[in-house]
Order: structure tokens, then C-alpha cells, then sequence
């Protein structure tokens, strides 16, 4: 019969009874604990299970006869991006790489969407977000302001696969109390450790993810969010005028950034509720998935491709909202000057509080 080996919950060192404290104690951190705690928080610690993600990633429908007569796909040769649009659509260049596009007749090989929110704002909105997301950007080049050139501004419906799921979590926090106290000898301090446990549920309803890789999940993510309150049955009249990516990444891959999300969000949610101390971290969660399920829908964006300098921006906008994005270039002797003129008032200032702490003396 094997002995039992305890884990310090604060270092995870072996802990060992010490006969003189009768209790047990860490030899790497010197923490002490009562066995009756030790031998609960063992228990706890078996019990807390590991993560379980199933979603059931049945999405989109087929299409019906007829219903694709009115589109078109367009492949670029040079990113390999899969555009669809109307039939009346002129298109000559791909709306990520701004290169030219081949046209084949017929849309194939993919499913069609549940639902999709319409544009609600135009390509002038779209000019005069670009404005104002540079207007008070004191570093920014002053030539980009006047300079830059607006290469082309596309709406284009992003292909985004939608998770529900209903999750029962239990979580794990460590959680640290400090003390600082002083006496006439000596300054003290003291740090108490705490094991913090939540188990909860929590509902999560439409959680989107991007389905075109060449769409930046994150870039995608900062236009959120998108209120599925105006999503409607797709049609294909919506896409009249707009161009619709192809999914070139099905639901069940698409899943992985749903289950991050997920997770993420459940363990914020739930710190919120752990409150009172000093520092809290996350040592282990189980999240468990159940009523899950996944939608497919296009959701609108305006994309604008800038030149500046010979180098190639790339801007989105939420076509529902507004929330625009994108990396604004940097003028770095502006930037240098800024931060030297930020030095220079510092010193300045350290210098005056010596030269009155010195005059006071």
C-alpha cells in the first residue's frame, strides 16, 4: 500500500507531517495547514474534472434549385480569397489584396447562411469614420492626413459561424491577502493564501466566430459587437450591390475559437464574484457544454484599402454600428520629440522638488 502524498496548495511542494507542530508542513515555502483542511482540499482538487467542449456544428442549409442563378464567384489568383456576389456586381479587384479577380460562373461549395444583418450604413459613413479615426492622433505623419490614398471601399458580408451553448463551470481561484504593519524594530509582512472556489451556470447566445481565414480573428473580433436582434433569414437579394466571402473554415475547426472564448469569458464572468483580496489568479476550471449548437450568417463590413508612402493599410468598419479599426502609421521624429520633451519636464520637475527640499533645509 502506497503512502499518501499531500500537494501544497500554495506552492505545490510535498508537504510532510512535522511532529513538532503536529501539523503539516511545506519545506519549500514553510506554510503550515491542519489535516482536516489538507484532506478537503485533496478531495476538492480530485474532484474538479477537465474541460468538455462538444458543439454540435451542424450550420447553413443547402441551396435550393435556382437560388444561386443571380451570383457569381470570384477566386483571386494572387491570395486565393473566394468572393460572391450578385450577378450585376462589376468586380475587378479582390477586396483584401486589391489584385484582380477571375470570375467563374457558379457558386459552389458552400452552404447557405440562416441568417444575415444588413448593411444599415453606406460607403460615405464609411469615408467619414476613416476621417475621424486619425482626427487628434498627434503622431500621426502629417503627410498620411493629407497624403493617403483611398485605393478602394468594399462591403463585403464576413462569413461568421454563431455558438450557443448553456455551460456549468466550477473554477478555481487562488486568492492572497497582504498585511504591512510596523512596530519601533521591526517592519512586518504578511501574506495569507486562499483557495476560492465558484461553481456556477452561465448562457452564452450567438458567440461569433470569423469563418474566412483571410479575415484577422482579432481584427474581427474588435469590430464586435454586432446586435443579432437585426439579423434576419438570409436572402440572396441582400448581397445586391455587396460582395459575400466564401467560408474556407467549417464550423467544427471554427469550434476551437469558440471553446477559447467561452472559457475566457466564464472565468471573468466569475472572478467578478471573488472580491476582498489582494490578487487573485485562476489555477483550474472546468467548463462543461451542454444544449450547444452552432448558426451560420454573414455579417456586414466595409473594408478600406489605403496607400500611403508605397505601403498598403488595410481599415474595417462595422456595417451595422460604425466601429471602425485599423493601425495608423507612426511619425517616429514626432514621437522621439514627444517623448524627450516628456523627459525634460520630469527632470524639470524632480529638479524643483530637490532644489525646495534643499531650501527648506
Amino acid at each position: 500500500m502506497g503512502l499518501q502524498e499531500y500537494k501544497c496548495p500554495r506552492c505545490g511542494g510535498a508537504i510532510a507531517f512535522d511532529s513538532g507542530a503536529q501539523k503539516l508542513k511545506c519545506p519549500f515555502c514553510d506554510t503550515e495547514f491542519d489535516m482536516d483542511f489538507i484532506k478537503k482540499y485533496d478531495e476538492e482538487i480530485k474532484n474538479e474534472g477537465t474541460d468538455e467542449f462538444k458543439w454540435d456544428t451542424e450550420a447553413g442549409s443547402e441551396w435550393e434549385n435556382g437560388e444561386t442563378a443571380g451570383m457569381k464567384s470570384y477566386t483571386c489568383r494572387d491570395c486565393g480569397g473566394q468572393i460572391v456576389a450578385d450577378a450585376n456586381t462589376a468586380v475587378t479587384k479582390c477586396p483584401y489584396c486589391d489584385k484582380p479577380v477571375v470570375i467563374s460562373e457558379q457558386v459552389s461549395g458552400m452552404l447557405k447562411p440562416d441568417y444575415v444583418i444588413p448593411f444599415k450604413l453606406d460607403k460615405e459613413a464609411a469615408k467619414e469614420k476613416f476621417k475621424k479615426h486619425f482626427s487628434g492622433k498627434k503622431l500621426l505623419p502629417r503627410s498620411f492626413k493629407d497624403g493617403n490614398h483611398i485605393d478602394e471601399i468594399k462591403g463585403i458580408y464576413v462569413p461568421f459561424w454563431l455558438f450557443d451553448a448553456d455551460v456549468n463551470a466550477n473554477i478555481r481561484y487562488e486568492a492572497t491577502k497582504e498585511d504591512k504593519w510596523e512596530d519601533s524594530d521591526y517592519e512586518y509582512e504578511r501574506t495569507d493564501h486562499f483557495s476560492v472556489i465558484r461553481t456556477g451556470k452561465i448562457a452564452f447566445d450567438k458567440v461569433p466566430v470569423d469563418g474566412s481565414s483571410k479575415m484577422d480573428d482579432k481584427l474581427m473580433e474588435s469590430l464586435e459587437p454586432f446586435s443579432f436582434k437585426e439579423a434576419v433569414p438570409f436572402s440572396t437579394g441582400y448581397l445586391a450591390g455587396y460582395y459575400a466571402d466564401k467560408y474556407d473554415v467549417d464550423a467544427a475547426t471554427s469550434a476551437e475559437r469558440a471553446n477559447y472564448r467561452v472559457k475566457h469569458s466564464t472565468e471573468e464572468e466569475f472572478l467578478k464574484t471573488v472580491t476582498g483580496y489582494d490578487d487573485v489568479d485562476v489555477v483550474n476550471s472546468a467548463i462543461r457544454l451542454y444544449n450547444s449548437e452552432a448558426s451560420y450568417a454573414l455579417y456586414p463590413v466595409w473594408l478600406l484599402n489605403i496607400t500611403w508612402n508605397q505601403q498598403k493599410f488595410t481599415f474595417a468598419m462595422n456595417g451595422q454600428t460604425g466601429k471602425f479599426v485599423g493601425d495608423l502609421p507612426m511619425d517616429k521624429s514626432l514621437f522621439w520629440g514627444y517623448m524627450f520633451r516628456t523627459a525634460g519636464i520630469v527632470a524639470a520637475a524632480a529638479f524643483a522638488i530637490q532644489a525646495a527640499f534643499h531650501f527648506f533645509l
